[in-house]
């Protein structure tokens, strides 16, 4: 195993099995690696089994058989994608594969799934709507993903919030998954954010007045910098983000610095580094009064733990921490520690079932 795939398997292992990826698939695809460059082909082979699947079983009439095929060729494709910026070419064709599969998944899933274009800066945000059975209106929490996660990847933790009564907008916004190609990363996320709670309470079928945002990675900076900005966020849930993603850069896996720098239009490491000083919640952080829910872990090794303590600290509502002592980025090898206790909260901030 070459140094960039250990990265990867070092830093995000538990990730891949807890977003969705079948822990055999995960094995076989990572034993039969010899190097970072062959890590696209290999899962996008694994996601068109998956999709070959979903098609025979679209043919034979076994609808929701179809949405469970689409969703794992979907997250196979999408970590193929994630973090090969060195091939854009083929990142862009296994991105696209990711897309096409849950595309067709959504009308399978239980409950299904809505597609939504949202008009934003000359080009797109695009994100998937899904809605509790029963009668509405519902409350609903945006999803954000961070640096190298996307839409595609978020459907095992779309189930925890939908199961409670709250439905689900996940949402790639500038920087990332379909908007990265024309869009480039940006910290004043009360921008985009506003956009897409424009279009999440003109829906039908929702609450208005009972949105919250959620994020991870990069993400949880940009749910509270939304939250710092719109009124209308109830509550806010910050997974694994960072207070200002600059002080973080000198430890960064130089996969992820990779990412950055594409995904932002920087012209070198320098630059980008100036670009990670943007995305930073000082002075920001006293104007988000909604509740607030900062999750981290103290084995971080991508974003220091500290950086969620401040952010805790400087916000100007309730505030709770949730210090995981064994987690990672993202506490994913911690799941059952903060995943359920986050929905939970969600659903009592918003009134799920009331």
């Amino acid at each position: 195993m070459d140094e960039l795939v250990a990265s990867a398997v070092s830093h995000w292992a538990p990730r891949f099995t807890t977003n969705g990826v079948a822990v055999a698939d995960f094995e076989r695809v990572i034993s039969g690696l010899k190097d970072w460059d062959g890590w696209c082909s290999a899962w996008s082979s694994v996601g068109a089994e998956y999709e070959a699947l979903g098609a025979e079983a679209m043919r034979e009439g076994r609808l929701r058989s179809a949405g469970q095929h689409y969703v794992q060729a979907s997250v196979c494709h999408h970590f193929g994608k994630f973090l090969f910026v060195q091939d854009p070419g083929q990142m862009r064709e296994a991105h696209l594969a990711a897309v096409r599969c849950l595309d067709a998944a959504l009308p399978y899933l239980d409950p299904p799934g809505r597609r939504i274009e949202i008009p934003f800066d000359g080009s797109r945000l695009v994100g998937v709507l899904r809605l509790p059975h029963g009668p509405g209106p519902h409350p609903v929490v945006v999803m954000v993903p961070g640096l190298d996660s996307a839409k595609e990847e978020f459907r095992s933790t779309e189930t925890l919030f939908l199961e409670r009564g709250v439905g689900t907008f996940s949402v790639d916004g500038p920087g990332q998954g379909e908007a990265e190609y024309d869009l480039a990363i940006r910290g004043d996320w009360e921008v985009p954010g506003g956009a897409i709670l424009d279009a999440v309470s003109a829906e039908p079928g929702i609450a208005p007045d009972r949105l919250a945002v959620w994020g991870v990675s990069l993400g949880g900076y940009y749910a509270p910098r939304i939250a710092s900005g719109d009124s209308r966020v109830r509550a806010c849930v910050a997974l694994a983000g960072p207070y200002d993603f600059g002080e973080c850069w000198g430890q960064l896996p130089d996969l992820t610095r990779q990412a950055f720098r594409a995904r932002s239009g920087a012209e070198n490491d320098e630059h980008a580094r100036e670009i990670a000083h943007t995305l930073s919640l000082e002075g920001r952080a006293g104007s988000i009064t909604c509740p607030l829910l900062v999750v981290t872990g103290r084995r971080d090794r991508l974003i220091p733990w500290q950086h969620a303590s401040r952010l805790a600290e400087e916000a100007g509502g309730t505030t709770r921490l949730l210090l995981l002592d064994d987690g990672n980025h993202g506490c994913m090898n911690v799941a059952a520690q903060h995943r359920q206790k986050t929905a939970d909260w969600v659903a009592a901030q918003l009134g799920a079932g009331e």
